[in-house]
């Protein structure tokens, strides 16, 4: 039986899946629902789990080449939340973060592997993660 790390058997097989350029949403609890990609939905109340919950449980085990966020990210939030994130994405040393317009992130969500839902309630808080 798992102990540590990643216990959710759905975002477990979802993770198991992916592979080199695959790309994964880590989303928050308002973003839209896409048909055409699997999603695991894990809010269970506001910011319980957060974007960076998921992605910290991630790092032993993934291996992140590029990371997307919205640049509306950098206008909507404080510095303390921006050096948040930029903080737990310096973790990943080999990856390259690139902030676009929202509606650019969304055009790409339908090409990910999946989608994890989150509490998150941080504005544009959203993350695409691509595996190396």
């Amino acid at each position: 039986m798992l102990q540590k790390g990643i216990l959710n058997p759905q975002i477990l097989q979802l993770i198991a899946r992916i592979r080199h350029t695959n790309t994964l949403v880590i989303a928050d609890w308002a973003f839209p629902f896409w048909p055409q990609i699997e999603t695991v939905d894990i809010s269970l109340t506001r910011n319980i789990p957060t974007v960076l919950d998921v992605l910290d449980l991630l790092q032993p085990d993934f291996k992140i080449g590029r990371i997307w966020q919205a640049q509306e990210f950098l206008a909507t939030n404080p510095a303390e939340t921006v050096d948040r994130f930029d903080q737990a994405f310096s973790g990943f040393t080999e990856a390259t973060v690139q902030r676009l317009p929202h509606l650019d992130f969304k055009a790409m969500v339908p090409g990910a592997i999946g989608l994890i839902r989150t509490g998150d309630t941080t504005p544009y808080g959203n993350i695409i993660i691509e595996s190396v």
